[in-house]
Order: C-alpha cells, then structure tokens, then sequence
C-alpha cells in the first residue's frame, strides 16, 4: 500500500512501513500545487535586489554576504559540500529511509521553496531503495542535522562539474557505490539547486526525528514484551496475584499503572502457578512492576506525540509564506526531540532495570521459591553445571549502561558559527543514546524471557499439574518452538540471541487475542 504524504499527516506507523516493510511514496496532488506556488515565490525573491536569508545570502555567521543570481546554484552546491563532514558508523538502511521520508513529507508542506523535481527525485530514490551513506556523529541537532542531511543531497544533487569524488555514497541493491555510481545505476539524475533548496534539503532535525519514531515504535514493542516477561516472571516464582487487582490500581488513578495491571491479569487467565507459594506479597520487581511499567507507558504516549507532531512539521529555514514573504525562525533546533529522547532514554532504563531483577529473582535460590540455583537442571546439577548465571550477568551489565545513557544530552550545548548559534540541541546524541538503550533493554527482556521459560520448564517438571496462563502459555510455547529446553549448561548466548530477534520482531508481545 502507497503511503501518500501532503505534509500534515504522516504516522509513526507509516514510517515503519516505509522504512522497514518497504512501502512506496507518493506526493499528494494538493502537496505538488503546494510546492509549485512556494518555489514560484522563492524564484521571484532570487530573481530581486532585495537581500533575503537563505535565498540570496550567505548561511549562519555569512548571512549578511548577500549573493548574485548567477552565484546561488554555487552557493547551494558549496553548502553540501561544506556541511557534509559526518564521522562515525554509517546509520542503518532503516534509519535513512525513515529520514528520506521525513524530510520529503516536510518540504511537501510548501513552505520550503524547492522545486518539485527535487522532491519527487528524493522520493523516487528511496521508493527504490538508493540509500545514503549516512555517518552518524557530528551533528548537533541546531539549524537541524545539517551534517547528515548533507551527506543525503551529497547523492541527491550535483553540480555543472558532476564531479563522482564527490558525490559521497550510497547503497544500492546490496552494493555501496559512490553516489554518483549508485544514481546511475538505479536511472535517476543528479539534480543541480537553485535557490533556498540546499537550505530545504540540510536545514532541519530530520535524522533525530528519524530516530525518535523507530525508537517509538521499538519501546511501543518493549512495553508490550515486558509485560509478558513479567507475566511469566510471576508464573514460574509462583508469585501473588493480589497486587495486580484492579481495585488497587483504579484508586492510583494513573493510566498506564492500570493498563499495565489489566494485561497480567489478562496474560496469567486460568494460571494454577500464581499463588501456589502462599506469599502474602513479593519483592518490589513483581509487586510494584505495574507502578514502574505503567510510567514507562505514559512516557511513551507523551513522546509518541511530541514525534507525530514532528515528522509532520515544516522544519527548514527562512520559510515562504509568500511573495517577498520569507521569514526566518529557528524551526530547525533539536530541542523537542533532543529533550524527549532525553525523557524516554530514562524510561528505557527503567524498564531494563526491574526486568533484571526479575531474573536474578529467578536465578537465586534464597529468592525462587524452591528453583535449583541458577535454575540447573536440577540441585543435584549445581555445580557441575553453572546454569544461566553468566546471562544475568550480561543483564546486569546492559542495564548499568542504560542506567549511563540515561544521562541527559539534550541539557549539553556548546556555542558554533561565530556564536551566531550560541545554544544547541545535541538531538541526535540524544536520539542515538535512547536507540541504543532501546536495544539494551530488548536484549535484557530476551535474557529474562529465556530465563523465565527455563524456569517454567524446571517447575513442570517439579508438579506436572501446574498450568500457566493463557498469554504465559503462548509466549512459552513460542520461545520453545524455537529452543528446546536443555538439561545441562550449553552456549546459551546464540539462542538468547534468538529470544532477542523474537523480541525486535515483534513475536513475543502479544499485543492481540491470544
């Protein structure tokens, strides 16, 4: 299914589906109208005396150096070439695609100036998958990432020379090419800018907001999987199901605590395993994870707004809002994304943090209610064997660096330009750390969901009468699919591994009927 941007209504949903499912773009017919009356206006202010920011002046310190008409194609090819000083490993291909498709529903709007040749050719690339090089560090979220969306129109644009040195990289059909190579190849033509469009292309935070809606819709996944890893948690240390009752969360009135109480009362239905130690309550990692689950949940509403807002935002700058009617702002600053990457970077940590406890609960013999420690197969094992001692280990490690990246980026700013740009975002360090706590975290629910199973095995194996409930049953049954149950130590980080893909995939939340 096409996805059709105008410029006001894309979805962090459609991002994926664009970026990691594949789907095509297209420019709505009201989006090309846009487009056409902005540029005729910015070609009759290039065309004039009068000295406008971004049309026919130079950028940031040099915006008083005001440029011919027969200098701006120079101008706006100088600019990429400037600007395109991106260091560190490459984004991935669905982090690119996610911000080749931002940054054409942003120009879309027809506040920009550009041509709609430029557009639809940015379009037609990522519809047919020539994906940038794109390094990842070296941008500081103000006048948006202006590093790495040089590095896009470094493939997306040329000069008269249309020098192949450069015209950066780019990936195409499996192979990375310079750019030019990579246009070639794929049939599209390198398009010269005129005025305002290297400022349209660079001039915005469109590679954090790339980063904040893949990270949305991950940690979207992450709430659902705990969830269940806690369910199972809660199943195989026979745990006490009177903190989850309704009545407790209604009265605590927070939305997410009491969605989150919902779907383990929902996921244990029918469990004969809850309750069976006779506990009047258990540590704070089960009895209170509604109380710390739930905020993660409310955070993540929040964000998911703040980002929806964003891709749909017109972002670049001055922006046309017609005849000699170019204004410029600060639209491009980081500061919105850079401050709730900040906010779910914390939530992620969180909710790593209590999942590992959780599977030290499992592993430790004073704490799981009768389990062999390091859940070996058996007491009689320990020893010989070390069971799943080291995962929890790794568990560990991960959330004391998640419990690191929770540091706030976006409070860091150092003055640039002449001190023309005297405070930052930092954005993109912002949205780069929630990624990788993002990731962190999936692997810290895959090591407790790994866990958790081994656990369920070893009390089956204790009372053959013990039933989980109907989510714990699915998601045990879908872990086993993929790895069966072994009695001895084995190399268990390949199959953790596996957990973990299961977890990214979206196998394991059980968001629907199950």
């Amino acid at each position: 299914m096409s996805i059709i941007i105008d410029g006001k209504s894309l979805s962090i949903q459609d991002v994926i589906n664009v970026s990691t499912n594949n789907s095509d773009v297209k420019l709505s017919e009201l989006a090309k109208k846009q487009i056409l009356q902005s540029q005729s206006w910015v070609k009759e202010i290039s065309t004039g005396d009068k000295a406008v920011y971004g049309i026919n002046t130079g950028f940031g310190i040099f915006s008083e150096r005001q440029i011919s008409y027969q200098e701006i194609n120079i101008l706006n090819r100088n600019l990429i070439l400037s600007h395109a000083v991106g260091t560190g490993e490459e984004f991935s291909a669905n982090i690119v695609k996610a911000a080749m498709l931002i940054r054409a529903n942003t120009l879309a709007s027809g506040y920009s100036g550009i041509r709609l040749k430029v557009i639809e050719t940015l379009i037609s690339m990522l519809n047919n998958n020539v994906i940038p090089s794109i390094p990842s560090q070296g941008s500081l979220g103000s006048s948006g990432d202006l590093a790495p969306l040089s590095h896009l129109a470094l493939v997306l644009t040329t000069d008269s020379e249309d020098d192949e040195a450069s015209s950066g990289y780019a990936w195409y059909q499996g192979e990375k090419f310079t750019g030019k190579r990579a246009m070639e190849l794929s049939g599209h033509q390198r398009v010269v800018l005129g005025a305002k469009e290297g400022l349209a292309i660079t001039n915005g935070a469109t590679f954090s907001a790339a980063l904040a809606a893949v990270i949305a819709n991950l940690t979207g996944i992450l709430c659902n999987t705990a969830e269940v890893a806690l369910a199972m948690s809660m199943e195989a240390l026979l745990g006490t199901s009177a903190a989850f009752d309704a009545r407790i969360h209604r009265i605590r009135n927070q939305e997410g605590q009491m969605f989150v109480a919902e779907r383990i009362r929902n996921l244990t239905q029918n469990s004969t395993m809850l309750n069976a130690a006779g506990r009047v309550q258990d540590a704070y990692s089960l009895r209170c994870a509604p109380q710390v689950h739930g905020p993660v949940r409310d955070t993540l509403s929040f964000v998911e707004k703040i980002v929806t807002n964003e891709i749909n935002a017109v972002t670049d700058n001055p922006l046309i809002f017609g005849p000699y009617e170019a204004i410029s702002g600060g639209n491009f600053h980081g500061e919105i994304i850079g401050m709730s990457m900040d906010y779910m970077k914390i939530a992620l940590s969180e909710l790593s943090a209590i999942s590992e406890r959780r599977t030290f609960q499992l592993t430790d013999n004073n704490m799981n209610a009768g389990l062999p420690p390091m859940l070996v197969d058996s007491h009689e094992a320990a020893g010989l064997n070390s069971g799943v001692m080291m995962p929890q280990y790794t568990a560990a490690s991960l959330v004391m660096e998640n419990q690191h990246l929770s540091n706030p980026d976006s409070v860091h700013s150092l003055p640039t330009s002449g001190g023309k740009e005297d405070h930052n975002a930092n954005s993109l360090t912002a949205a780069r750390h929630a990624y990788q706590a993002a990731l962190n975290c999936a692997h810290v629910l895959a090591i407790e969901l790994y866990c958790a199973a081994r656990a369920l095995d070893l009390r089956f194996k204790e009372n053959n009468q013990y039933k989980p409930g109907r989510g714990v049953r699915s998601a045990y049954s879908i872990i086993r699919d993929h790895i069966p149950y072994k009695p001895g130590d084995a190399w268990w980080g390949p199959e953790i591994e596996q957990v973990k893909n299961l977890v990214i995939e979206n196998k394991l939340s059980l968001s629907g009927d199950f």
